[in-house]
């Protein structure tokens, strides 16, 4: 009785004092949304990766001791599919020589500034592949049959049929600008219009790393943009529609902006960052939102609609709402919050941002709402509506089949769930952006026609100073990059030991039949002395060799594949350097790396986190209900509408990645919503008026079953539309997401109610023949004759 008197008061308060609780409210908000200004965005495919993942500390390692690999590519189609002609090398020579100028770019590789070597004489000579594309035929031919037969070039440079090539950009990227991908985006885009303007059918694709980063900031722009209005259109229609009140539709609008603009000034308070998967956060919150002013409003407006005045309407509204929308946001913030057990930052982030929203959207809902409404005017028709009277059709007929209704939701629950582990953990991060993006459509083409995206970086340590020249280690290093090309997947094999074999060849008059490694240290190490001196600036042998000459690295590019294949193949490398490569230590690293191992991990951690989170909802569940029974059965309609959703997607798609290893967890917090006013409902139908299960069960459709539809309708809505976001990842767990809580919803309608009749059975149980007739809707035969 306590707490009932403290709400009453509460509740009475805030609708004698309205005009003091807006400017509480919107004060609150403007100092929490100060903090935008303070909230920055990070594109780098890095946060996806803690400090201490491992995958990304060895990447790291390498990175710093040799250039990084980070780059801008582009990819050129002659439109007479001929590289070597005297129009496409001028292409080439010309976008080669503005590369240079793209911001933080470090080196510029492409085949018409290969350094090309040759004997002449007794003298080494180094030079330009391509030093004047104005070329005779007899030339061109030459320089074709060199680059095509060059190791360094096929396959990376220009492809094995001479019909694409390539200009590769490295960049060394700042780690903390938010605006460096973009710049470096916004230049190269330049350069391909120049060059497809002065090149008449001449198409140039874009992809690279530092594409991959734009790619990010632009997909999470271009969804904000598309995707927060088209989601607040449907909000206001949604609204309209189902409450028919401007005035309530208006002030949930406004409870909207106040909680998603505190909910990201908080964040930026918080010193947090943006990412393109927690840039997402505005829609979830916007859709979240609507949950609690839903059920508050639509209790009001009913008890209008009987004859309430409007200040009561809102008080007794918040006193049968209060502690079912707080322990529904609780239980969606806890959901949320258990995304921290991920081991990629930007879910966490995405979590704690939704979790902040969704409380602040309570408190918002329990002083704002009831504040607007009680200053704004309401009109209602002083009837019962027709969604109400829909209900009581629904629960009649659903009390009437209660049975089959139990053992067909069950039998479907268990067939769907038995599909659920059909389902492979799988990712490709290529195509975490669709295929109307720049980048995919570039990477894509690249994997297509020349080479690949996707790379393994060897970083092999010599013994010692100098080591690199010893002919051992050398021989070591050619037996890797053999056994690296023997491997179906593999495309290319970038290495030094090329390197070494062409100078030897050249040393020797250029026969080929000493293109093989030199047989003495001293001689390797004068050789690669006399072609370092060689080498203009910028085109050096530091992003395959270290300083002191103590090491090598060797980058492996391999045809597009999944996780699954990359980590297989990551083992097989394992296996045979334990085996073939013992004198030597070889670390293997790169982005390609990263991305696969972080899935497995993920599911992992979020199994964990998905655990814990249920553990504390169920606890929730029985000390809100005072029922370890009550708490125990919502446990299966919170459970079940993953399991079967899994199940579902196992037949759409069957391919789990890193977006969909937080959809558990994340919806565990959202369907306990429909389940927690339901059953509250229905335990206030029992306990305080005395009620039996089957009028229990008709008081809270009548009562909470509306809400229940617009809520899920509008939650529904809100993850569809994340599915149509070009980053798939958001795109898939919204999907996800949708598809969990319209079963969730379905569930709470057509077997909870059932499930409740059936296992709590205390009170006395009325005729249903006796009292309500013939069932509303047709009986089936097999039924029938159960009967």
């Amino acid at each position: 009785m306590k707490k009932g008197y403290l709400v009453s008061g509460f509740s009475k308060w805030i609708t004698a004092n309205p005009w003091w609780v807006l400017l509480l409210v919107i004060m609150t908000a403007s100092g929490a949304g100060l903090g935008l200004s303070q909230l920055g965005f990070k594109n780098n495919y890095r946060v996806y990766f803690g400090e201490d993942n491992p995958q990304l500390k060895a990447f790291d390692a390498i990175q710093d001791i040799y250039n990084k690999s980070d780059s801008v590519m582009f990819v050129l189609q002659p439109g007479d599919g001929n590289v070597f002609s005297v129009a496409t090398l001028q292409a080439i020579e010309q976008l080669t020589e503005k590369s240079w100028k793209i911001p933080y770019s470090s080196r510029v590789d492409s085949i018409t500034n290969f350094q090309h070597t040759e004997a002449e004489g007794d003298d080494l000579l180094v030079a330009d592949l391509v030093v004047d594309p104005l070329l005779g035929a007899q030339e061109m031919e030459r320089i074709k049959q060199i680059a095509l037969h060059e190791p360094f070039l096929v396959n990376r440079l220009v492809s094995k049929q001479g019909h694409v090539a390539g200009v590769n950009v490295t960049i060394q990227m700042p780690e903390d600008s938010p605006v460096a991908a973009m710049e470096i985006a916004a230049h190269a885009r330049a350069l391909v219009a120049e060059i497809e303007a002065a090149y008449p059918g001449m198409k140039v694709y874009l992809t690279g790393m530092a594409m991959m980063n734009n790619a990010f900031s632009e997909s999470a722009m271009n969804d904000n943009k598309l995707l927060v209005p088209l989601m607040y259109g449907i909000v206001i229609l949604a609204l309209l529609l189902s409450l028919k009140s401007i005035t309530a539709t208006i002030s949930v609008v406004l409870l909207i902006v106040f909680s998603v603009v505190s909910a990201l000034g908080l964040a930026g308070w918080l010193g947090w960052a943006l990412t393109p998967t927690s840039a997402i956060s505005p829609t979830i919150i916007l859709t979240m939102s609507v949950a609690d002013c839903v059920h508050i409003l639509v209790t009001q407006l009913h008890n209008m609609r009987i004859g309430h005045e409007k200040k009561q309407a809102i008080q007794e509204s918040l006193r049968v709402n209060f502690q079912p929308v707080f322990l529904t946001s609780l239980t969606t913030a806890i959901g949320f919050l258990s995304m921290n057990f991920s081991d990629a930052p930007p879910f966490r982030d995405l979590g704690n941002i939704v979790a902040m929203g969704v409380m602040i959207a309570w408190i918002f809902s329990i002083t704002f709402l009831p504040a607007m409404m009680t200053i704004l005017p309401v009109k209602v028709k002083a009837k019962d509506d027709l969604d109400n009277s829909a209900m009581k059709r629904l629960s009649d007929w659903v009390i009437y089949y209660r049975k089959p209704l139990l053992w067909v939701n069950g039998l479907v629950a268990v067939v769907m769930i038995a599909f659920a582990p059909q389902n492979q953990l799988n990712d490709e991060f290529v195509k975490y952006f669709d295929k109307s993006t720049e980048f995919r459509q570039g990477t894509d083409f690249l994997n297509n026609n020349m080479g690949g995206f996707y790379t393994i970086e060897y970083s092999i340590h010599a013994n010692g100073e100098g080591a690199v020249n010893e002919p051992e280690f050398l021989k070591q290093v050619q037996t890797l990059v053999d056994w690296s090309l023997s491997q179906s997947e593999v495309l290319h094999v970038n290495t030094v030991t090329d390197t070494f074999k062409r100078l030897n060849k050249n040393m020797h008059g250029d026969n080929q039949q000493w293109y093989r490694l030199p047989e003495f240290r001293e001689l390797a190490a004068q050789y690669l002395l006399l072609y370092e001196m060689s080498l203009p600036y910028g085109l050096d042998l530091n992003d395959q060799i270290n300083i002191d000459k103590s090491g090598v690295r060797v980058i492996v590019t391999l045809e597009s594949m999944s996780s699954n294949q990359m980590l297989a193949i990551e083992a097989r490398i394992h296996q045979w350097l334990a085996v073939n490569m013992t004198r030597y230590k070889v670390e293997l690293a790169s982005p390609v790396l990263m991305f696969s191992h972080i899935g497995n991990r993920n599911i992992i951690r979020m199994v964990i986190g998905s655990i814990v989170a249920l553990i504390l909802i169920s606890f929730l569940l029985m000390i809100a209900f005072k029922s370890v029974k009550l708490g125990l059965i919502s446990l299966i309609p919170n459970l079940v509408p993953a399991g079967i959703a899994f199940g579902v997607w196992s037949l759409l798609d069957g391919q789990i990645g890193l977006g969909l290893s937080v959809v558990t967890g994340m919806t565990l917090g959202i369907v306990v919503d429909d389940t927690v006013h339901f059953i509250s409902k229905y335990r206030r139908a029992r306990i305080e008026k005395g009620m039996n299960g089957e009028d229990a069960v008709r008081y809270a459709f009548s009562t909470v079953g509306v809400a229940l539809w617009i809520t899920s309708v509008v939650l529904v809505s809100g993850f569809m539309v994340l599915s149509f976001s070009h980053f798939t990842m958001n795109a898939d767990m919204g999907l996800m997401t949708a598809i969990t809580i319209a079963v969730a919803l379905f569930l709470d309608l057509l077997f909870l109610p059932p499930l409740l009749m059936s296992l709590d059975k205390k009170g006395p149980v009325n005729n249903l023949e006796k009292s309500r007739g013939q069932p509303i809707m047709p009986l089936p035969v097999a039924y029938q004759a159960l009967e």
